[in-house]
């Protein structure tokens, strides 16, 4: 639960004052009461039971003054929400090294059948889009439930230079943004257009990225990570690679022969485009910060079945619309009841002469 109004708590400081008049105002009525020759007499003519009938009104009517000030404090709280608005966002590595054959055939064709296997375990009804990134982030499909055309989008993915993973997020984002109002998109300077959300207030959209390296162009995968919380986004992020990595031929048909990064670092342990080992070179703390950020998970696989088994426990069958909402009402429900209570038993016990 969070306070929308926190500074209204300061009230509370009232109660231990009318704790202290309470107490004050019972004794001076003593110095006025019949003085009694014996304690014991007046143990007689006191019933057991009038000590907390006397106190039980007045702590009644306490408690009721605490509900009534946490109810002026706007207290939220988040509830889970039907919806059949979800969206997940695949975003793809398809950087050079994603040509590695540490996995066989290569990293890029293991990535795609369990992409493909991903898609096809999900309900009908739920949206998917693709988005692939290398030295920049770009849709190659639009949110969609036709799996075929999913299947043609992940088949289509050649690879690239550079590694843009914070890109990715900001694109991913966008797109969310285009179908679902209820999300901001990204400002063109980057910065973050919108109030952040509530702590624990999710949009029923999640990110799935996978990545076989580090970020080493565009803006940082933190920031990025920071602009998909404030919009109650999660990423869930999959490092993806062997750690002694493997040959890498070119398995981008386009510059088979004619190869036009040959010898560019990437920044992620590659030696050389033309072929070469490639070590596995993913910044796992950085994954992992970008998980923790937006409130999800980081994955780690290193061979086909364990990519299969990582998809497999991303929680895409828990997705749904959580909202912030203030629950005022039932503290000053409760404060109402109580000082209502609080009255009607200091009449019945204490009745006006």
């Amino acid at each position: 639960m969070n306070l929308l109004w926190p500074g209204f708590l300061i009230l509370l400081g009232a109660i231990p004052l009318l704790i202290a008049a309470y107490v004050w105002l019972r004794r001076r009525r003593r110095r006025f009461t019949v003085r009694f020759s014996s304690l014991s007499l007046i143990r007689q003519a006191q019933p057991g039971a009038s000590r907390w009938r006397r106190h039980l009104p007045p702590a009644l009517f306490l408690l009721a003054l605490t509900s009534l000030v946490f109810a002026l404090a706007r207290p939220v709280a988040v509830f889970a929400v039907p919806t059949n608005k979800t969206t997940i966002i695949m975003a793809m590595d398809v950087s050079r090294s994603m040509c590695s054959t540490d996995i066989k055939p290569n990293r890029l064709v293991a990535a795609q059948n369990a992409a493909l296997a991903f898609i096809e375990s999900q309900k009908p009804g739920t949206q998917i889009g693709i988005v692939a990134f290398a030295d920049f982030a770009e849709l190659i499909q639009p949110p969609t439930t036709d799996r075929d055309a999913l299947r043609e989008a992940i088949l289509s993915l050649t690879t690239g230079r550079r590694t843009a993973i914070g890109s990715a997020i900001l694109k991913s984002l966008d797109v969310i943004a285009e179908i679902d109002p209820d999300v901001a998109p990204i400002a063109d300077d980057g910065s973050v257009a919108v109030a952040p959300v509530a702590p624990g207030e999710f949009a029923p959209h999640i990110i799935i990225l996978l990545t076989d390296g580090a970020s080493n162009t565009g803006p940082l995968p933190e920031e990025a990570a920071q602009q998909a919380a404030d919009r109650g986004i999660r990423v869930y992020t999959i490092g993806f690679g062997t750690e002694q990595g493997g040959e890498m031929p070119n398995c981008n048909p386009r510059y088979v022969g004619n190869e036009p990064y040959s010898g560019f670092g990437m920044g992620s342990g590659f030696s050389g485009f033309g072929g070469g080992q490639f070590r596995r070179g993913i910044d796992e703390e950085a994954l992992k910060r970008v998980a923790a950020i937006t409130s999800a998970e980081y994955y780690s696989a290193e061979s086909t079945e364990e990519l299969m088994n990582a998809f497999r426990e991303l929680p895409t069958y828990l997705i749904a619309k959580y909202e912030a909402q203030e629950i005022g009402f039932v503290f000053a429900a409760l404060g109402a009841l109580l000082a209502a209570l609080a009255f009607a038993l200091s009449l019945m016990w204490h009745p006006l002469p």
